[in-house]
């Protein structure tokens, strides 16, 4: 999967806000089929 040239600057930013990046990249599969998400990324408040 190729990155965009916003890629680092976007997970450079959830970090600084207090996300934790959990999946780089996030693979979805449903049956057979498998998508390729560019990030997984959660919250703890």
């Amino acid at each position: 999967m190729a990155r965009d040239i916003y890629h680092d600057i976007v997970v450079t930013a959830l970090k600084g806000d207090g996300w934790t990046i959990t999946h780089d990249p996030l693979i979805l599969t449903y049956g057979v089929s498998a998508v390729e998400v560019d990030l997984g990324a959660e919250r703890m408040l």
